[in-house]
């Protein structure tokens, strides 16, 4: 259960690596672009409008997202509902995008050989992915979700499992015959309001655990979250901090390699 407009509140901040990372993408006129995991899709229109003469798809497994984007109206922009581990284009793909969708796919590293088969020679690949595992956020929801209290009600969510280091990407694509950029960012994130550490997060992480719970029992979840963020992240007469980790990585297909 996916909040589209939970998750546009920082819109600013989500989006500026999505164009870091689109912007390390060599491709001049690709016909087939598909951004899998696109979210409410207003990303995926920046794809359509940087490359007006290719057919762009967004790829999307939530009803809630999917809805959202329909609303979006670019020309050669489509969206499709799917889990983006079972889907497959349907043709060669010039340029493959997945910004912040990986950490919820485990194992996520046995979809990149198959992912880059997909591509045409010369075709790219490109994506991002949160790398916050270890950071004060992350370790506190994990502690809080197996707690006592809340163990028996949240063993089956599925918290999300953050990125690997840059070096293992570039293995495992190298390995492929691709040309790889692979590289790490930590962003300074300040952020204005009330509990914005807490909103942040009500976007992200904590979507598996506000839909495992009822309403009830989400909010005092949320509460007790708060609470723990609220030690861990100070506010500042500025705003508040919150250090946000992301590995990127952008191959390359050799030009003469064949679709799969």
């Amino acid at each position: 259960m996916w909040d589209p407009g939970q998750y546009r509140k920082f819109i600013g901040e989500r989006s500026r690596p999505f164009y870091e990372l689109i912007g390390r993408i060599g491709a001049e006129n690709p016909r087939f672009v598909v951004d899998l995991g696109c979210g409410p899709g207003d990303m995926t229109a920046e794809l359509a409008r940087r490359w007006p003469s290719a057919g762009v798809l967004g790829v999307e497994n939530s009803a809630e997202m999917i809805e959202a984007a329909g609303a979006i109206s670019v020309p050669g922009l489509r969206f499709e509902r799917a889990d983006v581990r079972d889907w497959q284009p349907d043709r060669p793909v010039d340029v493959l995008v997945a910004s912040a969708l990986l950490q919820w796919v485990p194992g996520h590293e046995s979809l990149l050989p198959r992912w880059v088969g997909w591509l045409t020679g010369g075709g790219w690949l490109a994506f991002n992915i949160p790398g916050n595992f270890d950071s004060p956020a992350h370790v506190l929801l994990r502690k809080l979700a197996s707690s006592a209290r809340w163990r028996p009600l949240l063993r089956d969510a599925l918290l999300n499992r953050q990125a690997r280091d840059p070096a293992d990407y570039l293995d495992v694509l190298a390995g492929e015959g691709c040309a790889v950029d692979a590289w790490e960012t930590t962003y300074l994130q300040v952020l204005a309001g009330d509990e914005p550490v807490l909103e942040w997060y009500k976007g992200s992480a904590l979507r598996p655990v506000i839909a495992a719970l009822d309403a009830d029992q989400a909010a005092e979840f949320i509460a007790d979250y708060a609470a723990l963020l609220r030690q861990a992240y100070p506010r500042r007469t500025y705003g508040t901090v919150l250090p946000f980790r992301r590995v990127f990585v952008v191959a390359r297909r050799p030009p003469s390699a064949t679709p799969a």
